[in-house]
Formats: C-alpha cells, sequence, structure tokens
C-alpha cells in the first residue's frame, strides 16, 4: 500500500517536475553561453562536438521499474529464492545483500524468511557477510576435473558434477573425446558414470595373442564352469549341483503351456461386413454334420 501510494503521489507531480527541470535545462543553457564568451575555447574545437546534456528521465519507464521491482517483492519465498540462486550460479561470484538487491531486486535484507532460506541452503554459501553459490564438488577447470575423477575408481554420478562450473559438460566430453574417462549408463538409476581410463592399463596386444584367448574353450556344463574356479583359488557365485539336487528332491512343477483357443464363428458372432452376404454363407455348426 505504501508503495502505491507513493506511485499516485509521483503521478500527480509528473507535470510540476517536467516544467521545472524545463526551466533548469533553460538555465543551464543560458549560462552555458554566457560561459563560452568569457573562456576562450581550444584551437580546432567547434560548438559541434560539445557535449550534449543528458536527456531528461522519463517518469512512465520508471515507474513500469518500480511496479516490476514490487512484483518481484511480493511474490513467494521460494520464486525470490530461484532468483538469487540463478544469480549466484551465473556469477559464481560472493555477493552482498546490498548487491543481490541490485542485481535481481530481491530485498534479502528486508525479508527475514529468504534471508534464513537463503543461509540454510544446501546450494548456498554464507559467509557472514556474502552468499555465494555451492556445488558438490568445488572443481575450476578441466584438469581439477580429471584428477577428481581419477579419484573415484568405482565412478562418480555425472549428476553430481553438472554443477561445479558453468562448462564442465563440454569438458567432461572433451576428456570422453580424449580417452581420458569412460562415460557409461547405470542400468538401476539409468544417469552416467564417469570412470578414470588409467594410463597405466593402456597397452597394445598383439593379434596372436588375442587370437589365442579366443580359442580357449570353456566348460559347457556350470558344474564344470565353478569347479575350475575353486582350483584357481576362486568361489564361485552360484552351487549348481546343490540347486540341481534340490530340484531332483522337491521337484519342479512344470507350468502348463497356456491352450490356444479356437475362434469359430458362431450364431452370435458379430458380423461386421453386413453389405457382403457371400462371405458368410457357409454352416455355422460343421460338428453337427
Amino acid at each position: 500500500m505504501a508503495l502505491q501510494e507513493s506511485l499516485n503521489k509521483f503521478k500527480k507531480q509528473q507535470e510540476k517536475c517536467q516544467s521545472t527541470l524545463t526551466s533548469i535545462a533553460a538555465k543551464a543553457g543560458t549560462s552555458r553561453v554566457s560561459t563560452s564568451q568569457n573562456v576562450k575555447p581550444p584551437s580546432g574545437a567547434s560548438l559541434a562536438n560539445a557535449k550534449a546534456p543528458a536527456p531528461a528521465v522519463k517518469f512512465s519507464n520508471d515507474t513500469e521499474r518500480l511496479q516490476h521491482i514490487n512484483s518481484i517483492r511480493k511474490s513467494p519465498v521460494g520464486a525470490q529464492i530461484k532468483r538469487v540462486i540463478d544469480l549466484l550460479f551465473e556469477t559464481r561470484q560472493e555477493l552482498t545483500p546490498e548487491q543481490i538487491n541490485d542485481a535481481c531486486y530481491v530485498d534479502v535484507n528486508a525479508n527475514k524468511a529468504v534471508f534464513d532460506s537463503l543461509r540454510n541452503n544446501p546450494k548456498v554459501t554464507y559467509d557472514g557477510r556474502c552468499f555465494s553459490y555451492k556445488s558438490k564438488h568445488k572443481l575450476k577447470n578441466k584438469t581439477e576435473l580429471l584428477t577428481l575423477i581419477r579419484r573415484y575408481v568405482e565412478g562418480i554420478a555425472v549428476i553430481d558434477l553438472k554443477d561445479a562450473y558453468p562448462t564442465v559438460m563440454e569438458d567432461l566430453q572433451a576428456l570422453k573425446a580424449a580417452g581420458e574417462v569412460w562415460l557409461l549408463s547405470n542400468f538401476d538409476s539409468q544417469e552416467d558414470i564417469a570412470y578414470p581410463n588409467d594410463p597405466k592399463v593402456k597397452i597394445k596386444v598383439d593379434d596372436e595373442l588375442k587370437q589365442l584367448f579366443r580359442e580357449i574353450e570353456l566348460p559347457r556344463d556350470m558344474i564344470d564352469i565353478e569347479k575350475d574356479l575353486q582350483k584357481n583359488g576362486m568361489k564361485p557365485a552360484t552351487n549348481t549341483a546343490k540347486r540341481r539336487a534340490a530340484a531332483q528332491v522337491h521337484g519342479v512343477p512344470s507350468k502348463p503351456k497356456a491352450k490356444k483357443k479356437k475362434h469359430e464363428i458362431s450364431k452370435r458372432t458379430k458380423l461386421t461386413n453386413a453389405h457382403l452376404p457371400e462371405l458368410f454363407q457357409l454352416d455355422l455348426n460343421p460338428s453337427k454334420k
């Protein structure tokens, strides 16, 4: 209400202020003429190069700006917080409440709910004076990104890297193209996982060795495979012998195959092509013959 009353008073004084500015501009022009008569201009200077007076402020534009500010400050707390977080994310700078107010018209100091929500937001850092964006991993460039991924041998979720810095996704694709990292999808969450490609394992294998590896024939029975694993000191994840013995004792009921129903034409069948009677000149119950 206070802002609306100020706007109404502002509009009423528009004509008066405009006339005042006109008179001031006229006096300023007269003083410039008298000053130019007393002060000798430098050689080569011309009146065409003289600095023109600043244009008068349009009160309609300022009214629209005040209305826009008023609408932002009356918006829900969540909407104001989003404006501030978007500003901090784009700038990646430490901003005071006054700087935030100048940039996005959110008055943090005047709204306690906004101030407390920002201070406790997991995406915002507050040091007692300034607010800044808080990413999960504090990175600045591609080198630091690669160093971080190499620390996570079992992989790191790409979603945790997206907000590290503005060009992180471009750098991640560049690392993938250079063969420094692998980007694989997680079947459970359908999210990409970044894995380091250890430079120590980048070795060249002879084609002859590859062929020998492919010619090794594995046992066809799972029991034989489990025995070979045990001989080499490895514990199989399955126990086929135990599973087969339990199946023989308890029996495994086989699922009966579903019988397909024969679709026969009966008297209750709805005939759609009634305009072609010659198609239906047949015996509906051939079993009675």
